[in-house]
């Protein structure tokens, strides 16, 4: 990997052309990827994709007229110290915010990159150059705030960031909060149940495990199954099968894991207070997120998880 310093002014430029190349190429990804879910988003990255070509073309004539039309092939991925953004597809499933996080980040980051380069060049020429890349990634920086401006105003902001945050619920919680509320309430009885039964931490805790394990898988195919997402908008079957199915195993694991206790007493009270806040979190997140209110939520909850308890608990001791 080679040091910036030890480029030439030939190598710099055609560096802030593969620059300008990859960034506008990012650009064009993140408005196609956009399109459907977030049009004017998707419009801002058109525009700001159009900005890198303009500059990539600028840089090319300079190119040629100083060097030629020979243009090596060298990329921030060559060079120690350089930023190198993710690409598109890394950034998209994380958000809105995020992608726009993304692209701020990386033309201050090139601003910065070449701020630094031109500080520690001694060639005039080259200190010339890359002072008058950094400038032109400042402009950048500018112009991306203004185009944001201009197709973001605050209250088409606002109605993508509500679109991005029902995606979520729908994609993400709603089949989370499937499968806490299956682990936590489903797996009571069987484990409380063998607890009682036989006063034997360890075969509680074997139950449990099975029965955790069990309900996770059965529910992650069960969710996976029910809805390809195409039609409904809830994601991929794949993405939500995985979220319900590890949630599904968190809530039974929970008050399962108490039962490594060798002393059966401690180990149930501690399992007891665990049941106590795996229901309060489920009845937070339904507040929280399904905007059911807080004692509705709490008690439907909690109702429910203590008839699973004292079912489990009244076999057992049966």
């Amino acid at each position: 990997m080679r040091m910036f310093k030890d480029l030439t002014e030939r190598e710099v430029l055609a560096l802030a052309i593969a620059n300008e190349e990859e960034d506008g190429r990012t650009y064009a990804d993140f408005a196609r990827s956009l399109r459907d879910t977030h049009p004017d988003s998707a419009k801002l990255f058109d525009d700001m994709a159009a900005e890198e070509n303009g500059h990539r073309r600028a840089l090319i004539d300079l190119f040629e007229n100083r060097f030629g039309d020979h243009i090596p092939d060298i990329r921030r991925h060559d060079i120690k110290g350089a930023p190198v953004p993710k690409p598109a597809w890394q950034i998209v499933p994380k958000g809105i915010d995020v992608v726009r996080r993304q692209a701020r980040q990386m033309e201050a980051d090139a601003s910065r990159f070449y701020l630094q380069a031109a500080a520690r060049a001694s060639d005039p020429a080259i200190r010339r150059l890359l002072g008058d890349l950094a400038a032109a990634e400042a402009e950048h920086v500018q112009t991306a705030g203004r185009i944001e401006e201009t197709r973001l105003p605050g209250n088409v902001r606002d109605r993508e960031d509500e679109d991005a945050r029902k995606r979520f619920v729908l994609q993400v919680i709603q089949p989370g909060l499937v499968g806490l509320m299956d682990g936590s309430v489903s797996t009571l009885a069987p484990v409380f149940a063998a607890a009682f039964a036989t006063h034997d931490p360890h075969k509680a805790f074997l139950v449990g495990l099975a029965a955790s394990i069990g309900a996770g898988i059965s529910m992650g195919f069960a969710e996976a199954l029910a809805d390809d997402g195409k039609l409904s908008g809830r994601g991929t079957p794949f993405l939500r099968g995985l979220v319900c199915g590890l949630m599904t195993i968190a809530g039974g694991i929970g008050h399962t894991l108490p039962y490594l206790i060798p002393d059966f007493w401690t180990a149930t009270a501690i399992a007891g207070v665990v049941v106590v806040i795996e229901l309060a979190i489920i009845a937070w997140i339904q507040f929280r997120f399904m905007e059911t209110p807080p004692f509705s939520a709490a008690a439907k909850v909690m109702l429910g998880g203590a008839l699973v308890l004292a079912a489990g608990i009244l076999i057992g001791n049966g």
